[in-house]
């Protein structure tokens, strides 16, 4: 009868852990468990489980990637702020204003926090991150909350769009010293999602009512560009750029929440597998093969991790 060693070339690995990047059918053996195991690489990419957040939130802002995020702000009013390492997150400096339904992008080092909803009111306020503590700084020319669109690569480059219980297109572009207003959005939402930089990014969907409507940013103007799958509000989104981007949860009719996650290529978005968890209000940061959604009104302290391919490791019965 053939072995393994026949039939492939090579013994199993016996070790004492874990390989940190096993390749798909590698398989081994951990001493330390006593178990035999093997690596399932599949292409399209899946959802895991993260570490949860010292404090649960939900509608709060998001900054940096899967292994150096940002979460700040939220509902109920909060000024916390934590830093997630990929495994844990840590809280660090607060918000100066307390808020949620914002806008939050750039860096887990280098971020920036404007508009949203405060307990006074104000819905102007922007405030700049250098990964040690929150500045005040010039304030948008239009107050609004509602969860604002909001793209970014750094705390001296933004875009803030549309938000406000009367739905605004009303788009404005930071340049690190003070906001200038630019082209509007050709529809006019709130609770939208955003991704990419402020000279190219991606709004996708909103509500008024909920909408699947995508609109891509040049720098110059906004122009419609495929929809998505399933109209939403209050999502989730990742991305680098108006031609990549990560949907991800939300709101729906007649639904509370959906699990479903979409990915765009630039010409259009297509379903790919959902949340381990319903979400609504959740906020993401991230690129399109790895990604993280955190917080929301299902699971307000639950984190998720998106990778792209997607590793399993299966045990083998030995029995």
């Amino acid at each position: 009868m053939a072995n393994y060693r026949d039939i492939h070339g090579f013994q199993i690995e016996i070790r004492s852990d874990n390989p940190s990047n096993p390749v798909n059918g590698q398989v081994w053996y951990n001493t330390t468990d006593s178990k035999l195991r093997g690596a399932v690489v599949s292409s399209t990419g899946a959802w895991a489980t993260g570490g949860n957040m010292g404090t649960g939130r939900e509608n709060g802002m998001a900054a940096g990637t899967q292994t150096a995020g940002l979460a700040f702000g939220g509902s109920p009013n909060t000024a916390n702020c934590e830093k997630y390492d990929g495994t844990s997150w840590t809280e660090v400096a607060n918000l100066n204003s307390a808020r949620s339904q914002g806008g939050g992008s750039g860096t887990q080092t280098s971020a920036l926090a404007y508009a949203g909803e405060t307990p006074n009111n104000t819905r102007d306020l922007t405030e700049s991150w250098n990964n040690t503590a929150w500045t005040e700084l010039a304030d948008l020319n239009t107050g609004r909350h509602l969860a604002t669109g909001c793209a970014g690569a750094s705390n001296t480059s933004a875009l803030g769009f549309g938000g406000g219980a009367s739905p605004k297109g009303y788009c404005e572009q930071w340049d690190g010293t003070c906001w200038t207003e630019v082209a509007d959005l050709n529809s006019a939402r709130y609770n939208i999602a955003g991704s990419g930089t402020a000279t190219a990014c991606l709004a996708y969907g909103g509500a008024a009512p909920f909408v699947a409507l995508t609109e891509s940013w040049n720098n110059t103007c906004w122009s419609e560009v495929a929809d998505l799958n399933t109209a939403r509000a209050t999502l989730g989104g990742a991305g680098t750029t108006n031609t990549n981007a990560l949907a991800f949860g939300g709101e729906v009719d007649p639904a509370p929440a959906t699990a479903a996650t979409e990915k765009y290529n630039g010409t259009c978005w297509s379903e790919v597998a959902d949340l381990n968890q319903t979400a609504t209000g959740n906020k993401g940061a991230g690129i399109t093969t790895a990604a993280l959604s955190f917080g929301g009104g299902i699971d307000p302290d639950g984190t998720e991790e998106w990778s792209e391919p997607f590793t399993t490791i299966r045990e083998f019965d030995l029995s």
